[in-house]
C-alpha cells in the first residue's frame, strides 16, 4: 500500500513547479516582455543607424535618354552611369546629439523591460500565494467534510435505533451538503486563478512546490526602475531639443560625382559627347529665417521634459512610501499571525471540547457545527497569514527595486 501511495505522488512531485523555476520562465516567455524586449532590440538597431549618419554615403545610378527627333549637336540615344560619394563635414552637432537620445531611448527602453519584468513577478508571487491560500481554504473544507461525513454516519445509526431526532440528522445533513457546495465552489475559483496565471506565465501550470521568501535583511533602496525610464525619456526629450539647435547652425557637405556616357544612333549632325566626367562639389548651407518656427519646436520639447520631471519627483515620493508602508505590512502580517496561530490553538482546542460533550449529549449538534466551521476558518486563516507574509516580504524587494527571483528559497 505504501509502496502504491508513494507511486502516485511521484508524477506531481516530477511535474509540479516552484515559485524561482516560474519566475525564471515567465520573465523569458511573458508575451509582454517578450514584446518590450523586441522594443528594445529596436531602439538598438535606430541607435546603430544614428551612428551610421557619421559614415560617407555611396550612390550609384544610370539614365537612358532617347530623342524621338533629334536635335543638332545631340545623339539621338545616351547612355548614363554615375556614382556619388557623399559627406556631412559639418552639421551644427545634428548627429552627435542624436545618437545621444537614441542612447537614452534604448535606455529608457531597457529600463522599462526591467521594471515591468520586476512587476510581473510580483504579480506571479501574488498570484502564487493566493492560489496557496485557496487550496489551504480547500484542504480545511475537506478535513471538515470528512469529520461531517463521519458524525453524520454516526448519528444516522443512533438515528435507526432511536436514540436521536429525525432534526438532528437532517441539520448534519444540512451541513454536510453545504460543505460540498462551499469545496466545488472554491475548486473552480482555484480553477479559474491558475488559467489565468498559467497565461501570465506562458505556460500550463498545474501544481505547485512549497516556496519560501528570504527574510528582508539590510536591503538598501534603489530608485525604482520606472522612474530611471522617466528620467533617460527626460534626457533625450533634452537631446532632442539640442538637436534643433543645429537649424541655425551651418553645415558643410563635400559631394564627388563621377559619370560616363554612351551614345546611340549618331552621325556628323548629332555627335557624341564626353565619355566621362567628375564632378567634386562642395556645400555650404546656412539658415537665415524660419519665423521661430524652430526656436517653438524647442521650447516644446523642453517644457515636455519639464512636464517628466515632474512625475519623476512624485514617483519618487511614492516610491518612499511604498517601502514605509511594506516595512509596516510586514510587521502588521506578522502580529496577525501571532492572533491567527492563537485562534487555531483555541479552536482546536474548543473544538475538542464541544465535540466530547457533543457525544456525550451535554450539548446539541449545533454547537457542534459552529466548533467545527471556526476550527475550519481559523486553520484557513492561519494559513492565508502566512502565505501573505511571504507576499509582504515580495512587496518589500519590489519596492527597494530588487530582483525577487534572487530571494527565493
Amino acid at each position: 500500500m505504501k509502496k502504491r501511495v508513494l507511486f502516485l505522488l511521484v508524477p506531481a512531485f516530477l511535474y509540479a513547479d516552484n515559485l524561482k523555476s516560474l519566475l525564471e520562465f515567465a520573465t523569458t516567455n511573458n508575451n509582454i516582455v517578450v514584446s518590450k524586449t523586441l522594443t528594445q532590440k529596436s531602439k538598438n538597431l535606430e541607435l546603430d543607424s544614428a551612428k551610421s549618419g557619421y559614415y560617407p554615403t555611396l550612390d550609384i545610378g544610370g539614365a537612358y535618354q532617347n530623342l524621338n527627333q533629334r536635335t543638332p549637336g545631340a545623339a539621338g540615344e545616351v547612355y548614363t552611369g554615375y556614382a556619388t560619394v557623399g559627406l556631412d563635414i559639418y552639421d551644427g552637432g545634428y548627429r552627435s546629439n542624436l545618437v545621444k537620445q537614441n542612447k537614452a531611448l534604448l535606455q529608457a527602453s531597457s529600463f522599462d523591460l526591467s521594471s515591468y519584468k520586476k512587476s510581473l513577478q510580483l504579480s506571479i508571487v501574488e498570484d502564487f500565494y493566493t492560489i496557496k491560500s485557496i487550496e489551504a481554504s480547500l484542504e480545511a473544507l475537506k478535513e471538515k467534510q470528512i469529520q461531517l461525513l463521519a458524525e453524520l454516519e454516526r448519528v444516522k445509526k443512533f438515528y435507526e435505533v432511536g436514540t436521536t431526532t429525525k432534526d438532528d440528522v437532517d441539520k448534519l445533513q444540512a451541513a454536510y451538503s453545504n460543505n460540498i457546495y462551499e469545496i466545488d465552489t472554491t475548486k473552480y475559483q482555484i480553477l479559474s486563478l491558475k488559467k489565468l496565471f498559467s497565461i501570465k506565465i506562458g505556460k500550463k501550470v498545474d501544481t505547485f512546490e512549497e516556496s519560501e521568501i528570504t527574510i528582508p535583511n539590510n536591503i538598501t533602496k534603489e530608485i525604482d526602475d520606472s522612474i530611471k525610464a522617466l528620467k533617460q525619456n527626460a534626457d533625450s526629450l533634452m537631446y532632442s531639443a539640442n538637436s534643433l539647435n543645429s537649424t541655425y547652425m551651418p553645415k558643410l557637405k563635400v559631394e564627388n560625382t563621377y559619370s560616363f556616357y554612351d551614345y546611340g544612333r549618331t552621325d556628323i549632325d548629332h555627335t557624341e559627347g564626353l565619355d566621362d566626367q567628375n564632378k567634386l562639389m562642395v556645400t555650404l548651407n546656412l539658415r537665415l529665417f524660419d519665423n521661430g518656427t524652430t526656436q517653438k519646436q524647442k521650447e516644446a520639447l523642453l517644457v515636455q521634459k519639464q512636464a517628466l520631471e515632474k512625475e519623476i519627483a512624485q514617483q519618487e515620493q511614492i516610491q518612499d512610501i511604498n517601502v514605509h508602508l511594506a516595512l509596516s505590512k510586514i510587521e502588521t502580517i506578522k502580529a496577525q499571525i501571532t492572533s491567527a496561530k492563537s485562534s487555531l490553538d483555541s479552536a482546536n482546542s474548543a473544538y475538542e471540547t464541544i465535540t466530547e460533550k457533543y457525544r456525550v449529549g451535554t450539548i446539541d449538534n449545533i454547537a457542534y457545527l459552529d466548533a467545527l466551521t471556526v476550527k475550519t476558518d481559523a486553520k484557513a486563516q492561519y494559513k492565508t497569514a502566512l502565505n501573505n507574509l511571504q507576499i509582504a516580504y515580495c512587496s518589500y524587494y519590489y519596492y527597494t527595486n530588487k530582483n525577487i527571483q534572487e530571494f527565493i528559497k
